[in-house]
């Protein structure tokens, strides 16, 4: 073990505990130690962390014994929970009650908690534009975030709330386009003429970072985080110049998301409605330019699709 301060990061197999895991061990000359957390330590991922130089412990956020060790001697950590494992934000509410306890018991000095909007906020409850989920909530995903955002305040973490939003690596996996019937690729968004806030994963592990490396000062602060603001119609055509054919937007409407019938398409269908409807607010929270101030590194979405031609094509396929 070395002097410097250890941060304990959870998903560090995943894809935000991930980013942040690997622009730490890139920083060979920085303050911290990385912590990996995973219910997994003997998986070729967290080996591979190990084999990177990240000290790889198991803990489960379903077991909250598990979780003090995990922050033993902790200075810092970097917690995420992950609904779409299980789709419960009453379960993602108690994990991150779990986080919250066992980062107070062990006297962690600055936790950054990945959590997004409640969109009641925008769209209340008793609001039919569209339906409530799991009877509490409109968008169960953000908005078991949110209610959970005040767990780490009543156990006295000292907490920077970190806002994410859509990830472009939905676009190589459950958001990739579809060929249509005459074999055009297409993106079949309920965005009508809205931008979509989006960001590439690795951005939110380097603004993680230096969150936790600007200390008190980003403690108790919320910070919203996008790397570009575009319309959908815009994204796919950047998509038709990176991938070297046609991609087009086939706008739907969020009750034809709905009636897909696909996993969680009520719940999916319900978060592009809010991110429509709700576009002003969402985007007007996440300056661009206060974010590189954070993060240099940035990626707008030409960058991002730049270094991931070869997965698009491949995914594809």
């Amino acid at each position: 073990m070395t002097d410097k301060k250890i941060i304990t990061v959870f998903g560090a197999t995943g894809r935000q505990g991930g980013g942040l895991v690997r622009a730490a061990l890139a920083d060979h000359d920085g303050d911290f130690h990385v912590r990996a957390v995973t219910r997994r330590p003997d998986s070729e991922a967290a080996q591979e962390l190990k084999r990177l130089g990240a000290e790889v412990v198991r803990a489960d956020m379903d077991e909250e014994a598990s979780l003090a060790p995990a922050f033993e001697h902790a200075y810092g950590a970097f917690l995420v929970t992950n609904f779409w494992e299980h789709g419960s934000a009453e379960r993602e509410k108690a994990q991150a009650l779990a986080l919250a306890r066992a980062a107070s018991h062990a006297g962690v000095q600055h936790a950054v908690w990945s959590t997004l909007e409640d969109t009641r906020d925008c769209i209340p409850l008793d609001d039919d534009r569209m339906p409530t989920l799991q009877e509490h909530y409109k968008v169960p995903h953000f908005d078991a975030k949110a209610e959970a955002d005040r767990y780490f305040t009543e156990e006295g973490v000292p907490t920077t709330f970190l806002r994410t939003t859509f990830f472009w690596e939905n676009l190589l996996g459950v958001y990739a386009p579809q060929r249509d019937q005459d074999g055009v690729l297409s993106l079949g968004f309920p965005m009508g003429e809205s931008r979509l806030s989006g960001i590439g994963v690795d951005d939110i592990g380097r603004t993680a970072l230096a969150i936790l490396r600007g200390g008190a000062d980003f403690v108790a602060a919320t910070i919203s985080i996008a790397g570009e603001h575009l319309k959908v119609a815009d994204m796919a055509a950047a998509l038709t110049d990176a991938v070297g054919e046609p991609v087009r937007y086939r706008p739907l409407t969020p009750d034809e998301w709905r009636a897909q019938g696909t996993p969680a398409a009520e719940e999916r269908g319900n978060m592009f409605q809010y991110y429509a409807e709700c576009e002003h607010r969402f985007t007007a929270a996440r300056d661009l330019l206060a974010v590189r101030e954070l993060d240099p590194a940035l990626q707008d979405f030409a960058t991002w699709l730049a270094a991931h031609q070869k997965q698009l094509r491949t995914a594809w396929a």
